[in-house]
């Protein structure tokens, strides 16, 4: 085998181990949450929890107004801290963090599950940063 393909090989592996990962949160997701637009999630952010999952410095630096920060890596440990009787509302800076929180709400018997489609990213509502 020459170099050429060799480093073929290399780039077909990649890009199909991209393309299954993208599956994988792409079937979690479908199973963990349902994805609203950035329109839909400001109707009814008002009678739901709102909870930015990025680390307290993302947040600091900017979130959407009235979300509260409980970061992905501290999650397990306050999940007490989310109500099961509302509407939960998740977003992160695009959607990977969100869908895994996602995930670990439902497994926790969490059924009314929402996950901002483009995350902070793609919001163009009310923000807030911290001085």
């Amino acid at each position: 085998m020459d170099l050429f393909n060799t480093i073929t090989l290399i780039l077909l592996l990649v890009l199909i181990f991209m393309g299954l990962n993208w599956l994988y949160y792409y079937i979690l997701g479908k199973r963990s949450a349902t994805t609203i637009t950035e329109e839909e999630f400001r109707e009814g952010m008002r009678k739901a929890q709102v909870i930015d999952v990025r680390e307290k410095n993302e947040f600091d630096a900017g979130h959407i107004l009235g979300a509260r920060n409980i970061p992905y890596t501290v999650l397990d440990n306050s999940i007490t801290a989310i109500r099961k009787d509302q509407p939960v509302y998740l977003y992160d800076r695009s959607k990977a963090l969100s869908v895994r929180a996602a995930n670990k709400l439902r497994k926790h018997g969490y059924k009314d599950v929402y996950v901002l489609k483009e995350g902070y990213d793609g919001w163009t509502g009310k923000t807030k940063k911290k001085n």
